[in-house]
């Protein structure tokens, strides 16, 4: 016994732990990694939306009972919040006001009169965050060629702070016209306003995002500076927090780009973390595919409150801007995700017309689905699962929920009595509903990026993403699924596999020539220089992949289209080869390119990649031994009441196979597996699902 204690007194000297940590509506999730011995630990916890950030203290302390994980042991620590992202959409961010060039107050509420919903009589816009009376108009003005027509006028900026100070605001968005040119202006105003008002924050829009077009680089400052003083608050609490239970490792962040940086940036870029959670997924998905030697993957990643979606080619997650932040769109690169308000804890309900509608109001974690017993009475997609019998069958999320079946039937059950269904009938209408929401907006994201499903492999995850997964699969069409080992903490993994990135950006628009060439590798050289020292900003002290590429388009079209390029073509002036890569991606996304159209360049782009750790699971050589269910239950599959099989993911080795319908249990989300399909477990252990040709 003695050797035994102190052979594991060693182990856990030896021990390298990296822990990724992300917070999502109900749940945060911890995916904990010794890359020493490969093993790995995961837990959930119920997250505490009074008190963000206290569940990660409860967290670690279960994580070192539980699985030994020695906070001073942990080298890396990778953490993924909503905290930006809850805050606009629950517009609770700050009063800010803006400074902006005279006679152009109006952009923020313009916004280039588009509406979300052309063909809705009954769209509108939604309110700026910054209301028109927090706008404010200086006298300033550069020409588009970045020199000065008239310079800022400073009693009109000592005005204007003294009527925002009046009005409430903790903050100023300074943006002036051309300030991607020239940002000396923008500078000249926040240094007046920081010696005026040293209470106040500022951020200026070519700090933030240095592009082209007013409209968007004044709103992605907005959004920045509108998060700052909560995201600024929650991390610096993180830090202390870890510092207070041990925790030597630097806090990094997960990043909308699907990459990393630290908590200290992180207080100021707010902005490049506000899609953190979803872009985690993915990364992490990614991972997992290529471990799996997948090249083609869908991701559905269901939490609490919505479904998100994403596509992997070739291994590697899809990128692009313009993805919305609630209702206001993001304008720096970030991973591509389309997200519906569909989760687990989606309400239910009848209307006033009787008809039974799923979404998007959630119950998330307080007091969340009537099954969780935590208060809650309203039916949900979870408590639909349950009464359908899908759910039920063991603890949730790691021990901490206990399913209570009677409180999911009294739910549905109410619901069931204004439509005059059966209880059954009722679930199931539920789980129906949240179906085909999610395949309208699978379709649309295919039809976007112009890609056949049929050729791709769903990837679940998520707490609830196994429970539904297969069944939105099979009515797309797609043949395969693909669920990892650990489904409900792929958001987690995501931080502890991914790199440091910083995206950098400037706006350039010249004609793409011979004569233009050497500007735009001054440019990039620039951007090298500025992706090389954020790098080592960050404690990168390795290699440094510097990946460029340009926004082109044809003379006279309104907008462009990134297009990667290879660095030798810039430092070899290779003009064709440029030329070449914006026809094919012109073609390849729109069906025509025209090689004899004038050529602009618009802006020019750097993403800075510094690698994380190589980390890999265990692979187990599979074998033929069959899958030996562990008891047998009742569920309704639709039509009827059916006798099928449950599995013990823990019970199912590599190699072992099972046919559907069948429930797979496990610590953390519950597989629901229709009719027709056949199951097996690969050397990686994922749950390969396939449906018959």
């Amino acid at each position: 016994m003695d050797g035994a204690i102190a052979r594991k007194a060693h182990e856990q000297h030896e021990a390298d732990w990296k822990i990724g940590v992300d917070i999502g509506g109900t749940f945060i999730d911890f995916c904990a990694l010794d890359a020493r011995s490969g093993r790995v630990a995961s837990l959930k916890v119920l997250t505490t939306p009074d008190d963000p950030g206290a569940e990660l203290m409860t967290g670690i302390t279960l994580l070192a009972e539980r699985e030994g994980v020695d906070p001073a042991q942990v080298t890396r620590f990778v953490h993924g919040t909503t905290v930006g992202i809850n805050t606009i959409i629950q517009r609770k961010g700050v009063p800010l006001a803006l400074f902006t060039n005279a006679g152009f107050e109006d952009v923020i509420e313009l916004a280039r009169l588009r509406m979300p919903d052309m063909y809705s009589l009954f769209c509108s816009r939604p309110d700026p965050l910054i209301p028109r009376d927090m706008i404010f108009g200086i006298p300033a003005r550069l020409r588009a060629d970045g020199s000065e027509s008239r310079s800022p006028d400073m009693e009109a900026v000592a005005r204007a702070v003294a009527a925002a100070r009046a009005k409430g605001a903790e903050g100023v968005i300074v943006s002036l016209l051309h300030s991607w040119r020239n940002a000396a202006q923008e500078a000249a105003v926040k240094a007046e306003i920081a010696r005026l008002a040293p209470g106040l924050f500022v951020f200026s829009s070519a700090e933030v995002w240095p592009v082209i077009r007013e409209y968007e680089r004044t709103s992605t400052a907005i959004l920045n500076g509108y998060v700052h003083p909560r995201v600024s608050g929650y991390l610096t609490a993180l830090e202390e927090r870890l510092k207070s239970r041990g925790v030597p490792a630097r806090a990094m962040l997960t990043k909308s780009n699907g990459g990393l940086m630290n908590a200290a940036e992180g207080k100021r870029a707010c902005v490049n973390m506000l899609l953190s959670g979803t872009a985690s997924g993915v990364i992490g998905a990614s991972w997992l595919a290529r471990q799996a030697g997948e090249d083609k993957i869908l991701t559905l990643d269901i939490g609490g409150t919505s479904a998100d979606f994403a596509l992997i080619i070739d291994g590697e997650a899809q990128f692009g801007t313009g993805e919305l932040i609630g209702e206001f769109p993001l304008y720096i690169p970030s991973v591509s995700v389309s997200s519906i308000g569909i989760g687990g804890g989606s309400i239910a309900s009848v209307d006033a017309q009787g008809v039974l509608r799923v979404g998007p109001e959630s119950a998330g974690s307080t007091p969340g689905p009537a099954c969780y017993g935590r208060g809650g009475e309203r039916a949900t997609v979870t408590d639909a699962m349950v009464v359908c019998g899908w759910l039920g069958h063991s603890d949730m999320a790691y021990g901490q929920l206990r399913i209570e079946v009677d409180l999911a039937r009294r739910a549905v059950g109410e619901l069931a009595a204004k439509l005059g269904r059966p209880v059954e009938q009722t679930a199931q209408a539920i789980l129906d509903i949240a179906v085909s929401e999610m395949f309208v907006e699978v379709e649309k994201l295919a039809s976007r990026s112009g890609v056949d499903l049929r050729d791709f492999t769903l990837m679940p995850f998520g707490g609830g993403g196994p429970m539904l997964g297969a069944f939105l699969a099979r009515e797309l069409g797609m043949k395969r699924v693909m669920a990892p080992r650990r489904p409900g903490v792929v958001s987690a993994l995501g931080g502890l596999v991914a790199d440091l990135r910083g995206d950098f950006i400037r706006t350039v628009f010249t004609p793409l020539s011979k004569a233009s060439l050497p500007g735009i590798g001054e440019a990039f050289e620039a951007l090298a220089r500025e992706g090389r020292e954020w790098l080592a900003a960050q404690g990168h002290a390795g290699a440094a992949d510097l990946r460029p590429s340009c926004d082109m388009r044809y003379a006279g079209q309104s907008y462009e289209i990134e297009v990667p390029l290879m660095p030798a073509w810039l430092a070899g002036g290779d003009i064709a080869a440029i030329e070449r890569a914006f026809h094919e991606t012109h073609e390849r996304i729109y069906d025509f390119h025209d090689p004899d159209g004038e050529i602009e360049l618009v802006n020019v782009r750097l993403s800075a990649v510094g690698a994380g750790p190589a980390l890999s699971f265990p692979q187990v050589e599979e074998t033929d031994a069959p899958a030996t269910p562990a008891r047998r239950l009742p569920v309704y599959t639709g039509r009827d009441v059916e006798t099928i099989d449950l599995y013990d993911r823990q019970d199912l080795r590599p190699g072992s196979g099972f046919h559907g319908p069948a429930v797979v249990v496990q610590e953390d989300t519950t597989f629901a597996i229709p009719a027709g399909m056949q199951a097996r477990v690969d050397r990686h252990l994922n749950l390969l699902l396939t449906f018959p040709e």
